[in-house]
């Protein structure tokens, strides 16, 4: 899989997040976007994902042939904390609601998932009444255990205990192999085993 910005920049009224930024994202390398609070990162990241629109320039995925922006979800994942979970339900009810849409990784079922993310007590529960935290796990388990060769990680330890930084930090070490990896963040531990680092201010 391959990622190009080509000249890309968003604005929002007359101030620009980014701009002319060209960068090649390939493969199955790690890249941390950083850059103060409030810079632009997380906006960034969602021009990657084809979540938000680009002012300017163009983005583009590549697989084994082009592939179509309105197409690029089918390829990445993406663990933000303001992404919504559907709250009504269930964490076993909304996995199996989203891997109706993107399939998880082959050998993993909803309960193995579960309880990887030690969310096995609170398996029959609404989300709605779930911690910050277990709502974030939630997050990252819809992420991770996708079947996709792009992982998109906004602030991913956004609410986590030291447990739950724990758990972020296994499991990209057991799933992350192979995958390309990007994750949004000013806070080391969520991107020290990224290879490239991409401050955004240099595209200001």
């Amino acid at each position: 899989m391959k990622i190009t910005l080509i000249d890309a920049g968003k604005r929002f009224n007359r101030d620009w997040i980014f701009r002319h930024l060209h960068y090649e994202f390939t493969g199955s390398h790690t890249y941390a976007i950083v850059g103060p609070n409030g810079s632009g990162k997380s906006t960034l990241l969602q021009s990657i994902a084809g979540a938000i629109g680009i002012s300017e320039g163009s983005v583009q995925y590549e697989g084994s042939g082009a592939i179509l922006p309105e197409q690029a979800y089918r390829h990445l994942s993406l663990c933000a904390p303001y992404l919504e979970v559907i709250e009504e339900m269930t964490v076993t009810e909304f996995l199996a609601f989203h891997g109706s849409f993107k399939p998880f990784l082959p050998g993993l079922s909803i309960p193995d998932i579960i309880r990887k993310m030690g969310l096995e007590a609170a398996a029959q529960k609404q989300i709605r009444y779930y911690s910050s935290g277990m709502k974030q796990r939630v997050r990252l388990a819809q992420a991770l255990f996708s079947n996709t060769p792009v992982i998109l990680l906004d602030e991913p330890c956004t609410n986590l205990d030291v447990d739950g930084i724990a758990l972020y930090r296994r499991l990209i070490a057991e799933y992350a192999t192979g995958r390309m990896i990007i994750v949004s963040s000013n806070d080391v531990q969520e991107y020290d085993f990224c290879e490239q680092s991409i401050n955004i201010l240099n595209w200001k």
